[in-house]
């Protein structure tokens, strides 16, 4: 083997190893020659783009795969190519490295996202060609968090809802709860705070809950499929027969939370705060309010070591999933034709899995 190691890997250029739109990627691709060695083409090729893939069985042998893609950006440069009359350069025995630099785009590009029905993945990728020998190929993927959209509607306004509920089994009377929060926008580690008014007029006590939680949803051929996941759950005390109470309750968004993504036709996460009262032998009221989750930047800090090649990600796939990912090829649309998404459907949620990178 005349080819010893081949990595490509990128610098980091702050301590969380994420990049934003506008960013400059700086790295390089190591090639390692155990002798002089002919080479046809060594490709750099960084690409973001979105896929989603699932499929749904009808009845005992019929079953159907939805899928589609979304590409944001595909960068090529040749590294080296026909540098000889016979199509091919020489590199001489050692190791030899090539730089490679790219911009991403300054455009709506949403963020890194991998479950096992759908990931957005941006990445960089190198290719070798030698002549009567396979292509080698390493890639590896960095994070990228989209800068947040203050364009939102509704963003930093007030939310609010109310219900009302009438307690006919195991007792009697009339509950109502008014809910307000401050806006629908937060940064990640920032404080969200919720004002429950409840007017209990039955024979019965409640107990207010509330829930953070995150849903899912991914598009494909006309169907969707949802998944919901609860982030966390808190309660407060219950409030007696023909009590009336206001209730604050200040939730901490956890920092760790990954950012809404609501620029990606195919693939959408969004956040509901869920506040409902527990009543005994009665259907619970409840209200959902949207919640944006915003990214929150640190300062650019100085050049960091390089990230090393084969960055962990989550595998595109199931490992029980029957139809591999190396279907026949599927058109790719355009980033700003995409069409919106189709009608709500609710369907469940498939476990993900992890990913080691490989040559």
């Amino acid at each position: 083997m005349t080819i010893k190691n081949f990595t490509i890997e990128y610098d980091a250029i702050n301590t969380k190893n994420t990049f934003t739109n506008g960013d400059t990627v700086n790295g390089r691709i190591i090639v390692e020659a155990s002798k002089e060695t002919r080479i046809q083409s060594l490709v750099f090729t960084a690409k973001g783009e979105a896929r989603v893939r699932w499929s749904e069985h009808y009845g005992q042998y019929q079953h159907h795969v939805y899928w589609a893609n979304v590409k944001y950006y595909d960068v090529k440069h040749h590294i080296l190519r026909e540098a000889r009359q016979d199509g091919t350069d020489v590199i001489g025995k050692g190791r030899h490295v090539f730089p490679f630099s790219f911009k991403i785009p300054d455009r709506n590009i949403p963020s890194s996202f991998k479950t096992s029905i759908g990931r957005i993945v941006h990445k960089v990728k190198a290719e070798l060609k030698q002549s009567m020998k396979l292509t080698k190929e390493v890639k590896t993927y960095f994070t990228f968090v989209s800068k947040a959209d203050m364009t939102i509607p509704g963003l930093m306004d007030p939310q609010f809802g109310c219900k009302d509920k009438s307690v006919k089994v195991f007792g009697s009377g009339n509950i109502s709860m008014d809910v307000h929060t401050q806006r629908m926008g937060y940064k990640q580690g920032e404080a969200l705070q919720v004002t429950v008014e409840i007017n209990n007029k039955s024979t019965r006590s409640v107990k207010p809950k509330f829930i953070l939680y995150e849903k899912k949803s991914f598009f494909a051929q006309g169907r969707r499929r949802v998944c919901t996941n609860e982030i966390l759950k808190e309660k407060i005390e219950s409030i007696a027969s023909g009590g009336k109470q206001t209730v604050t309750k200040v939730i901490t968004i956890p920092r760790e939370l990954p950012p809404s993504i609501l620029n990606c036709s195919i693939i959408k996460q969004e956040y509901r705060l869920k506040i409902h009262l527990n009543i005994k032998y009665a259907p619970d009221p409840e209200i959902k309010l949207p919640i944006v989750i915003l990214p929150s930047f640190e300062v650019p800090a100085t050049k960091q070591p390089p990230g090393a090649a084969g960055f962990g990600f989550e595998v595109f796939g199931n490992q029980d999933q029957e139809v591999p990912w190396s279907m026949t090829p599927q058109p790719q649309p355009a980033p700003h034709a995409a069409e919106p998404p189709p009608p709500y459907g609710a369907h469940a949620m498939y476990p993900s899995i992890s990913y080691t990178s490989a040559l």
